[in-house]
């Protein structure tokens, strides 16, 4: 393989139903850092039906050109047909990079993808960087979080790469920003499309904000016990206002929070603006998901819990009586 005549960073733009979904906003930014660095393009891969008139809007997210697959054949997502969309795409343009979100749809379609492009993927990563000799590094947690191990794809390309929502920054909007929308004609496989069809799509509406988007989180864990004084942090966060609870992998584990609450490296990675960690000891996994955040509480009966090295306001004492009386204190401040 020539690698020589590949070039450019590319991003799979994922939309559901019509929706471009905000990791692909953080890859994009990330692709411009990525790109400014070896001198290079952001290109966005938008597939989808009926998706056209928003392809001109990530031009101010970061892309430079924006390949556009608008096809009847795409309007749910199912794996073959994205599948050969994306492998046309990058077989006839050749990137050098190609990145992915890591969500239910992108860790389906990047194994699908190298594996016919016969290229390696990292997937789950945390860290993207470019080499002295203009190699991607990416990095990703390994051994149960224990240390982070940094790959390379030196002899084959693309470099591919998934990322898991909320660990990349968006860049500032710039609307500003112009480009170039190329749409793509895929001619498809129908017979190979045609072994699995899609016969009914129902949607689970929980009322729930997804947590990696919230900007405060309310997280509890072994400390905070069981369901009933989970009560207790679901009033914190109704009184803090488009406050979301969340969990440490102890509590789904034992049955109190679904898996799609869970922060950590087998959850999300979350950025809110404020994190209340109650009753979290903060194991190296739970931090992968959430050291991030801009202002973080902790609240722990254990005065060397490995939270507080994080932490930018840590608090000894029993989350579960400490929880309703910071509760009762905010409510009256807002009454105020």
């Amino acid at each position: 393989m020539d690698i020589t005549q590949y070039k450019d960073v590319y991003v799979y733009v994922e939309q559901r139903g019509g929706r471009v979904q905000s990791v692909a906003l953080e890859l994009l930014g990330k692709a411009r850092e990525l790109a400014d660095t070896l001198g290079e393009k952001v290109v966005a891969v938008f597939p989808g039906c009926h998706i056209s008139d928003q392809a001109t809007n990530l031009f101010s997210w970061g892309a430079d050109k924006v390949l556009c697959i608008d096809a009847p054949e795409l309007e749910n997502y199912l794996t073959e047909p994205y599948a050969q969309a994306v492998y046309k795409v990058i077989t006839t343009y050749k990137p050098s990079v190609f990145l992915i979100g890591a969500t239910t749809i992108g860790r389906d379609l990047g194994p699908r993808l190298s594996a016919r492009l016969e290229t390696g993927l990292t997937a789950d990563c945390t860290k993207l960087d470019i080499s002295e000799d203009k190699q991607l590094l990416m990095t990703r947690p390994a051994f149960g979080g224990n240390l982070m191990a940094t790959i390379m794809c030196t002899q084959r390309r693309p470099q591919m790469s998934t990322v898991r929502p909320g660990v990349m920054k968006k860049m500032i909007k710039d609307e500003t920003r112009k480009g170039e929308v190329e749409f793509v004609d895929i001619q498809f496989d129908k017979k190979k499309i045609e072994r699995v069809c899609l016969v009914e799509t129902h949607k689970i509406n929980k009322g729930l904000k997804d947590i990696s988007e919230a900007k405060i989180l309310v997280s509890g864990g072994r400390g905070i016990g069981n369901k009933e004084n989970f009560e207790k942090l679901q009033s914190l966060a109704a009184v803090l206002n488009n406050a979301e609870v969340s969990s440490s992998r102890a509590m789904v584990d034992a049955g109190v929070m679904t898996h799609d609450r869970q922060v950590g490296q087998t959850g999300k990675t979350v950025r809110p603006d404020v994190y209340f960690a109650l009753g979290i000891s903060g194991a190296i996994q739970h931090l992968a998901g959430m050291e991030e955040s801009e202002f973080i509480i902790a609240v722990n009966k254990d005065k060397y819990a490995p939270i507080f090295q994080v932490a930018d306001l840590g608090i000894v004492g029993d989350a579960n009586k400490i929880v309703p009386l910071l509760t009762e204190r905010l409510e009256n401040e807002l009454k105020k």
